[in-house]
């Protein structure tokens, strides 16, 4: 089995074909799925939450096969995940891709599970340290991008689950948690 790394790719990803967009289907649909579960792993293993399309991504190509995926099919994959809301378009020109290997409402329930976990309810916390504080360490809020970060933040002060107060620069926003 080939792997990218310590990522272990599918058997598909040595299949010629499958870096071609289909013509038939019933295959183009299956092709498109394998895509994208293939897309969304390795985003979650590697965490990785943005893809540029022009640019270099280790998936879009198989030097073993010498084969690359074409820009349409490249677009195609990213753009079943955007109508799934397992990925959002970050410019109109449709360069650049914000992957959601969860959706926004699922990192929603893991800040509060993380809140809970840690008896975080009713302090104060930058978003800096929910990202790369001791607390995160090992869970998927580690690292995790500041977009997605900031709207599931949002989602949860919408709800009325915490106040986001805004700090002297966007690296010090305060997060304040509800009971």
């Amino acid at each position: 089995m080939q792997t990218l790394g310590n990522f272990k790719l599918p058997p598909f990803f040595n299949y010629p074909p499958y870096f071609t967009l289909q013509p038939v289907r019933d295959t183009r649909e299956k092709q498109v799925q394998l895509w994208k579960e293939l897309i969304l792993d390795y985003c979650k293993t590697q965490k990785i939450s943005v893809i540029g399309l022009e640019e270099e991504f280790p998936l879009f190509s198989n030097p073993a096969i010498e084969r690359s995926l074409t820009h349409e099919a490249r677009e195609a994959f990213l753009a079943a995940l955007v109508s799934e809301g397992r990925a959002e378009w970050l410019d109109k020109g449709h360069r650049k891709c914000l992957i959601l290997w969860h959706r926004i409402q699922d990192w929603a329930d893991i800040l509060l599970n993380f809140v809970k976990d840690n008896g975080l309810e009713d302090s104060v916390m930058t978003v800096e340290e929910i990202r790369s504080g001791p607390e995160s360490r090992g869970t998927d809020l580690q690292g995790v991008d500041r977009i997605i970060l900031m709207r599931a933040l949002k989602l949860l002060e919408h709800k009325g689950k915490l106040a986001i107060f805004k700090g002297t620069s966007a690296d010090d926003e305060g997060i304040k948690f509800s009971r």
